[in-house]
């Protein structure tokens, strides 16, 4: 297997060559299982486990191997196993806070070129999802793409486009019907050789189909979205990174209903750049925008110019990124005690130790 099929470029090489050094081989991760990662290798698919060390370092889950990661390993062929020494700095992640309470990062796919921002133009279509897929996207490092699926449900696709685009600024919009196969030759071009697209979106937008049609076969499972509410379920149980016929590769993910922000308030400024140009013309800098005068926010959203909903999901994800941003300090503290605590500890064994030995 050629590392250049699966997107290895020269950056990575740099990265690499101290554990080349050391005997280790480079692996990209296609498939993460409870306890153990598929990984693809020069010499084909391995079944890998992390090592202590990675273990042990590691403060959170985002320091453990993702779909579309590379990283140094020990093969052992005649296996087909190996061990995950190290992580190779990621070019790009998109991630999301864990579900739940837990504050914590997520990543869900890795070194990615290319993120398909999926959505369906059915009874789920929904603005301010999009928008929040969008949100945190920006933060990734790779490019985004609105893809609209389902325009054979959809009698109106250009007014829907329309609205995209007024909240999707300068992002491609590539309106498809996957089941039809219309507009996909456009979708392939993002997928050359050794590229890699993640598709994100909530179930039931059609990725699965989506991939079906890039591989010319019916690999992935479909199942129908609920009619009365175009819900889908959870067709896609994990993420898995997945080689094209063309030489590009798919990172196909399950659908999220939950996706908590993992990023910061000033990197927001990428979606929400007209809201912000619109806040620096406001006459006070501490301006909140509510009854101060001289603020273009109101004047914006009494003239039409700004829509309330737009600049009500900008304030809910401003609040919930101050939010998660006291979360984050608390964690970092407590993980910082936690660390001088086991560093007391060690000291105090040892110093009983040289106490037996004789020593003063």
């Amino acid at each position: 297997m050629n590392l250049a099929d699966l997107g290895w470029r020269a950056s990575l090489g740099e990265s690499f060559k101290p554990y080349g050094k050391q005997g280790l081989r480079p692996a990209r991760v296609a498939r993460e299982d409870k306890n153990s990662y598929l990984v693809l290798s020069e010499r084909g698919e391995l079944m890998a486990e992390v090592s202590g060390k990675v273990r042990h370092e590691a403060s959170g889950r985002a320091d453990f191997p993702a779909v579309g990661d590379w990283v140094a390993i020990q093969p052992r062929y005649e296996e087909a196993s190996a061990t995950i020494h190290t992580l190779l700095p990621r070019i790009s992640s998109f991630s999301r806070k864990v579900a739940g309470s837990q504050t914590e990062e997520q990543v869900l796919a890795a070194n990615v070129d290319t993120v398909f921002l999926v959505s369906g133009l059915d009874g789920d279509f929904n603005l301010r999802r999009i928008e929040r897929y969008l949100a945190l996207a920006w933060n990734s490092g790779a490019a985004s793409v609105v893809v609209l699926n389902k325009a054979d449900l959809c009698a109106d696709v250009d007014v829907k486009a329309e609205q995209v685009a007024s909240i999707a600024l300068g992002v491609p919009i590539h309106p498809v019907s996957a089941v039809e196969r219309r507009g996909l030759d456009v979708l392939n071009e993002y997928l050359g050789h050794g590229k890699t697209v993640a598709l994100l979106g909530s179930s039931g937008v059609g990725k699965s189909t989506l991939i079906n049609s890039f591989l010319g076969t019916d690999r992935q499972r479909v199942r129908a979205v609920r009619q009365d509410d175009s819900h889908g379920r959870h067709t896609t149980t994990h993420r898995e990174l997945i080689l094209l016929p063309g030489g590009g590769m798919v990172i196909d993910t399950p659908g999220m209903r939950e996706l908590q922000m993992w990023t910061d308030r000033e990197r927001l400024t990428g979606t929400f750049d007209d809201i912000e140009a619109l806040a620096s013309r406001c006459r006070f800098r501490n301006c909140k925008h509510e009854r101060e005068p001289g603020c273009a926010i109101a004047s914006a959203l009494r003239d039409g110019t700004l829509d309330a909903g737009r600049f009500q999901s900008y304030l809910k994800l401003q609040r919930e990124l101050r939010y998660l941003d006291t979360r984050t300090d608390q964690k970092a503290r407590m993980i910082e005690a936690a660390k001088w605590k086991r560093i007391a500890k060690a000291s105090r064994k040892n110093a009983k130790a040289r106490r037996r030995g004789g020593y003063r």
